[in-house]
C-alpha cells in the first residue's frame, strides 16, 4: 500500500483552487492528472520585479510601482481601451485595459487609493503606459507580489496566474519524507532534502536556478533516476529468480532455413544468433534486446532463434504492435517456413470463427510449432503445449507487463525483444538497466546507399516535377506529412490536404493513408500501393514501422524539421530496401534554426542508425528524442539525460548495490527507497518485492 503520507499528492488536480472539470483537462495535458505532476511542472523562465523606480525615472521594461489613482477614463468606443490615470510625487502614467470590465476596474483601482502595480511599462507619444497589469494590489500589500516569478510552459487556454496559484498550492501538499539518498552522497554534493530541493526548484530566485546544473534540479533528478533504476534492478532480480530452462538445439532446422536464404547472412547477424543460442542454452530465463537498424535482417535473426526452440522440443511466438507488422512479418517468415517443412500461422484481433478456432486447437496440442500475432496472442483463451521462445518486436510499443503476459504463456520462457529505433546508451539504461544487447550493424549485401537531400518548401514544385519524371522511370513514392503539435485533426488535414493537391497534379494514382482510417481501409491502400497500382503513398508517420515494398524508392518527408532525428531515419528507411538506387528528400520551413540545421545535416552524412540517436541526444535532450510519446523510453520530469549521464551512472551503481545488500528494502533506508518508488510510480516494483 502507498504511505498514507503521499495522499495528498495523488489527488486529482482538480482539489487545486481554480482548477475546475474545464481547466482540469487543460492541466492534464500540460502535466498529467495528478497533485504529483503538477508538482514535477517546472519554471522554464523567470520575471525580475525588483526594478521600482519612481515614475520620473522609470523607462521600459518590468518594473513594480507605488501610485495613487487619479482618474478612470473610459472611451465611448467599445474598440477603444479604457485608461486609468495614476500618480506618484514624481509623474504620470497611464494603466491601459482592452476589453475591460469597468466595475472590477473601479473596484480593483478605487478613485484616491494607493495601489502597488507590477509589469511592463512602455512610453507611447511621450506617455507612459502599462498595458495590462500582472498584478494590482494596495499599497501596504506590496510584499505579496512576488518579486522573482517564476514563469511556467503554458497551453492555450490556461492563464499564467491561475496555474501559479494551482502550483503553490500542491507545493503545500508535499510531506516532510525520510531520506532515502545515501549521507555519504548527500554530504559530498552539498544537496538538500527532497522536499527542500523541490521548493527551491519551484521558486527560482536567479537564472541560475533554473538551470539542469543547478543543486536543487541535480538532486531531483537523481531522485528520479534512483527510482528509476532500482525498479529495474528489482524486477532483474525477479526475473533472475524464476527458473528459466536450457533449449539446446541441434542445429538442423537453423541450417536449413539458412540454406534457403536468397543471400549469406551479414558478420553481425551471425554473431547476433550466436549469442541468442548461447543464451538459450542456460538454465536461466534469457532476456536480451537484438536493434538493428530498418532493414538490417531482424527477422531472420528471429527466424533462427525460433527455430532453435523448436528443435528442442518447444515453440516459439513473435508479437507485433499492428496488424500491418503483423502480417509484413509472417509474409517475410512463411515462404521460408514452407521451404524447411515448418508450419507457421498468424493471429491478429480480425481473425474470428471456426479459422481462430482451429488455429488455437492446433496451438494448444502442440502440432503448431511458430506463431506471429498481434495484441490478439496475449488473450486469455491462446494457449501453448510448450511455449519456449517469446519475441517482442518493436517493443517500445508494449509496456514491461505486456511483455511479460507473453512469456507467462509458457514455463520458463525465453524472452528476446526487438527494435529498429538506435537508441543511445544512455536511454537504454533507463528503459532495460543492464539487459544483454545484439546488434546488428550492417545491411545486407545488395542494398544500396539512400540519396539523402534537403530542399526549402517554397521549391515544392520542382520537387512535383522531378517526381514526375520519376514515375515515368517506374519510381514508387512515399510523400510524408507531418504531427503538427500532437493533433490528429490538423495531422489530418494536412495529409488530405496533400493527397487532393497531388491526385491534381498526378491524376488517379495517389493513395492516402492515415491512423484515423479503419485498418482493412488502410491495408487495401497500401496492398494497393505494394502491388503497383498506386504511383504515389501520401501518409502521416503510419507508415514509420515495418511497411515493406522493396519497389519504393523515393521517400518525401514534408516539414522534416518538425520530426525527432530517430523518426527521420526510420521514414528514410521504407526506401532502399530492393536493389534500385533510393533518394530521401526532406522539405523544411526555412530559415531553420542552428540546431535544425545541424539535425539534418546528420542525415545527410550517414545512415548509421546509432549514431544518428547519440547526436539527437546531444542536440535536443533526452525528452525529445524519439519524436513520440510511445517510445518506452521513460519521460523524466527533472532529468535530462543529455545532461545528467553521470547521475544516471551514479545511480544504477546504487541501485545495483542497495539490491544486492536488501533486496527486500526492509532497513531503514529500504523503507525510504520504497517511499520514493511510490512518489515517482514505479509501483509496480514494489509488487515485484511482493510477489517475490
Amino acid at each position: 500500500m502507498r504511505p498514507n503520507i503521499l495522499n495528498p499528492l495523488f489527488a486529482p488536480i482538480t482539489v487545486l483552487p481554480g482548477i475546475g472539470q474545464r481547466l482540469a483537462k487543460l492541466a492534464e495535458k500540460l502535466a498529467g492528472p495528478l497533485v504529483v505532476d503538477l508538482i514535477g511542472h517546472l519554471p522554464s523562465g523567470l520575471i525580475d520585479r525588483r526594478h521600482q523606480p519612481h515614475l520620473s525615472t522609470a523607462e521600459g521594461g518590468i518594473a513594480t510601482i507605488v501610485v495613487r489613482v487619479e482618474r478612470h477614463m473610459k472611451s465611448h468606443n467599445p474598440r477603444q481601451p479604457y485608461k486609468v490615470r495614476c500618480s506618484d510625487s514624481t509623474g504620470f502614467i497611464d494603466l491601459v485595459f482592452f476589453n475591460a470590465r469597468e466595475d472590477y476596474l473601479l473596484r480593483a483601482l478605487p478613485l484616491g487609493q494607493m495601489r502597488a502595480v507590477s509589469g511592463r511599462i512602455d512610453r507611447f507619444g511621450g506617455e507612459l503606459n502599462m498595458v495590462h497589469p500582472d498584478h494590482i494590489v494596495p499599497a501596504d500589500e506590496l510584499a505579496k507580489i512576488q518579486i522573482m516569478e517564476p514563469v511556467y510552459p503554458l497551453t492555450a487556454g490556461l492563464a499564467p496566474k491561475i496555474l501559479r496559484k494551482a502550483i503553490e498550492a500542491a507545493l503545500e501538499r508535499v510531506p516532510k519524507v525520510p531520506e532515502w539518498i545515501g549521507a555519504a552522497v548527500v554530504k559530498q554534493r552539498q544537496w538538500t532534502g527532497w522536499r527542500e530541493s523541490l521548493l527551491a526548484a519551484q521558486h527560482p530566485q536567479s537564472e541560475g536556478d533554473l538551470s539542469a546544473l543547478s543543486p536543487a534540479r541535480m538532486r531531483l533528478a537523481y531522485d528520479e533516476l534512483l527510482s528509476n533504476q532500482l525498479a529495474l534492478a528489482l524486477v532483474r532480480l525477479r526475473n533472475k529468480r524464476k527458473a528459466g530452462r536450457p533449449n539446446k538445439g541441434n542445429g538442423a532446422l537453423r541450417r536449413r532455413v539458412v540454406g534457403a536464404l536468397p543471400y549469406k547472412l551479414t558478420h553481425s547477424q551471425e554473431q547476433a544468433v550466436s549469442e541468442i543460442i548461447a543464451d538459450m542454452a542456460e538454465s536461466t530465463r534469457m532476456l536480451r534486446l537484438l536493434q538493428g537498424d530498418v532493414g538490417s535482417g531482424k527477422t531472420v535473426v528471429a527466424l533462427l532463434a525460433m527455430a532453435n526452440a523448436v528443435e528442442a522440443g518447444g515453440q516459439a511466438a513473435l508479437l507485433a504492435p499492428t496488424d500491418i507488422l503483423a502480417r509484413q512479418h509472417f509474409a517475410t517468415l512463411e515462404p521460408l517456413c514452407k521451404q524447411v517443412g515448418l508450419e507457421i500461422a498468424l493471429l491478429t484481433g480480425r481473425d474470428k470463427g471456426k479459422a481462430r478456432d482451429a488455429t488455437l486447437a492446433h496451438l494448444a496440442s502442440g502440432d503448431l510449432k511458430l506463431i506471429v500475432g498481434t495484441h490478439a496472442l496475449m488473450q486469455e483463451d491462446v494457449a501453448f503445449s510448450d511455449l519456449r521462445l517469446a519475441i517482442v518486436d518493436e517493443q517500445h510499443r508494449f509496456g514491461v507487463e505486456q511483455r511479460m503476459a507473453l512469456a507467462d504463456k509458457g514455463a520458463g520462457v525465453d524472452l528476446l525483444v526487438m527494435t529498429a529505433t538506435p537508441i543511445p546508451r544512455t536511454l537504454m539504461m533507463t528503459a532495460y538497466g543492464d539487459i544483454d544487447v545484439s546488434r546488428l550493424t550492417e545491411k545486407p549485401a545488395g542494398r544500396q546507399p539512400i540519396d539523402t537531400r534537403t530542399v526549402p518548401l517554397e521549391r515544392l514544385h520542382e520537387v512535383a516535377d522531378a517526381l514526375k519524371r520519376a514515375i515515368v522511370q517506374g519510381a514508387r513514392i512515399y510523400w510524408v506529412c507531418p504531427l503538427v503539435d500532437e493533433s490528429e485533426v490538423i495531422d489530418l488535414a494536412a495529409a488530405t490536404e496533400r493527397h487532393r493537391m497531388l491526385r491534381q497534379m498526378f491524376g488517379e494514382r495517389v493513395g492516402l493513408v492515415h491512423g484515423k482510417q479503419k485498418s482493412a481501409e488502410r491495408d487495401a491502400t497500401m496492398a494497393a500501393f505494394a502491388a503497383g497500382d498506386l504511383d504515389i503513398l501520401v501518409a502521416t508517420t503510419v507508415i514509420e514501422v515495418g511497411v515493406n515494398v522493396p519497389e519504393a524508392t523515393v521517400m518525401v518527408v514534408e516539414h522534416a524539421e518538425r520530426f525527432g532525428l530517430a523518426q527521420l531515419h526510420q521514414l528514410r528507411g521504407r526506401v532502399g530496401r530492393g536493389l534500385a538506387k533510393s533518394s530521401c528528400v526532406l522539405l523544411y520551413q526555412a530559415p531553420l534554426g542552428e540546431t535544425a540545421k545541424a539535425r539534418l545535416q546528420i542525415l545527410r552524412e550517414t545512415e548509421d542508425g546509432f549514431r544518428i540517436a547519440e547526436e539527437d541526444l546531444r542536440l535536443r535532450g533526452g525528452g525529445e528524442l524519439l519524436g513520440t510519446r510511445q517510445s518506452g523510453i521513460p519521460e523524466f520530469h527533472y532529468a535530462d539525460l543529455a545532461v545528467h549521464g553521470d547521475l544516471l551512472a551514479m545511480a544504477r551503481d546504487d541501485a545495483r548495490l542497495l539490491v544486492e545488500r536488501d533486496p527486500l528494502l526492509k532497513s531503514e533506508r529500504g523503507e525510504a527507497l520504497r517511499m520514493l518508488l511510490y512518489l515517482f510510480r514505479q509501483d509496480s516494483a514494489i509488487k515485484t518485492l511482493t510477489s517475490g
